[in-house]
């Protein structure tokens, strides 16, 4: 296990009645708010009604910018730095899931910039100061409410990219599985994948020493594996989408790779497709992840992949790694298909190779050459790994 600092400064307000809290939490980092949301969702469930209630019953001042998309957009980010300067806002409250804490997030050190935002992104300007920002958590899927990370889109680039400093982790969270309740089946599943993916990219490397860390993530992976199917057949179930919405926080908040080398390849890989074809991008993981590692199997990472199968999806061990490997990929596969009923083909998502060799030469030119961790892959291992995700099969 290597050296490592861990710290995670998000205050979490955990159950039904956490709400009332709110306007307390505000106070102590600022009075002038921006309401950041998506779409119509959380005024169907009533919840924007209660949040602007609270707000004004404490005399906080605020205005809102409103239908950020998923894989929120640059632009949307130009349109609320204007509103931040034009009415002197000094905190963000972002009601939603990871599109709209990640908005939340460059909005937060943009403004202290007369740069462009993008330029922050592609590292042209370094993030030194920032707004505090308070989160309403309304999907389980992104982990964005616990961490420093934030990703945004570019359509005009045909660029997803992320971004990341210790001053962009949320002040404070409330998380309140009854606001999960009407989140879609295809959005509930999407979250699952989405969270499933974050473990896997910390729990996959070869370092060994963090026993810990890797038992941490497995039970992670098992709560999603156990409660997914269950919060789709059962939306209200409290018990499932609490357990959910817990362990999406704790798959991507720095705790599961500290002290060892993780991949993230197949995130990269995912990025790219969101970039060119605007997916969901729990989707675009559950698509890929299995094709991954199905192609990274080899005499070195056998035992890392039948460590996988045994404990994670309870493969009975048949003393061989490599077999013992392979049932875990395929029950990886099945799970994401027949228990969380997600699309397992770019094909249906209605994307072709046009556009496979110029996302992967991107991706290696941004990593000196290869991508991920794990196995490092050359932009031809990148184009291989879409193909065999095009069809349906395993």
């Amino acid at each position: 296990m290597y050296d490592f600092n861990f710290s995670v400064k998000t205050e979490i307000l955990f159950g039904k009645d956490q709400l009332k809290y709110l306007p307390e939490k505000i106070l102590e980092n600022g009075s002038r708010v921006l309401i950041c949301y998506g779409g119509g969702s959380i005024k169907k469930i009533g919840l924007y009604d209660k949040v602007i209630s609270l707000l004004d019953e404490n005399n906080i001042f605020y205005k809102e910018l409103s239908a950020i998309k998923p894989n929120p957009r640059i632009d949307k980010v130009r349109e609320g730095l204007e509103i931040i300067r034009e009415n002197k806002l000094d905190f963000i409250l972002a009601i939603g899931g990871g599109s709209v804490i990640d908005t939340a997030k460059l909005l937060a050190c943009a403004v202290f910039t007369d740069k462009d935002p993008w330029k922050i992104i592609k590292k042209e300007v370094k993030i030194e100061k920032a707004l505090k920002i308070g989160v309403i958590l309304t999907i389980a899927a992104t982990g964005s409410e616990m961490d420093s990370i934030g990703v945004v889109s570019n359509p005009q680039t045909k660029e997803k990219l992320s971004f990341s400093s210790p001053l962009l982790v949320p002040c404070f969270a409330i998380e309140n599985p009854e606001f999960t309740y009407s989140v879609s089946p295809y959005q509930t599943a999407s979250g699952v994948a989405d969270i499933m993916g974050h473990t896997m990219e910390n729990y996959f490397s070869l370092d060994d020493g963090c026993y810990l860390q890797n038992k941490i993530a497995e039970g992670i992976l098992k709560t999603c594996i156990k409660f997914g199917p269950i919060a789709l057949k059962e939306p209200t179930n409290y018990n499932a989408r609490a357990n959910i919405l817990w362990a999406s926080a704790w798959a991507i908040n720095g705790l599961l790779n500290k002290g060892k080398n993780t991949s993230w390849t197949v995130h990269s890989m995912e990025h790219e497709l969101s970039a060119y074809y605007d997916i969901t991008h729990g989707v675009g993981l559950a698509i890929l992840t299995p094709r991954f590692l199905k192609y990274i199997l080899n005499e070195k990472t056998e035992k890392m992949l039948s460590d996988f199968a045994i404990n994670v999806f309870d493969v009975e061990d048949t003393n061989n790694y490599r077999e013992n490997a392979k049932k875990g990929i395929e029950a990886l596969y099945k799970f994401f298909k027949d228990d969380l009923n997600l699309p397992m083909s770019l094909e249906e998502l209605n994307i072709t190779d046009e556009y496979f060799e110029e996302m992967a030469e991107k991706q290696a030119k941004r990593s000196n050459g290869y991508v991920g961790g794990v196995v490092p892959l050359e932009a031809k291992d990148v184009v291989q790994i879409y193909k065999a995700s095009m069809k349906d099969e395993y």
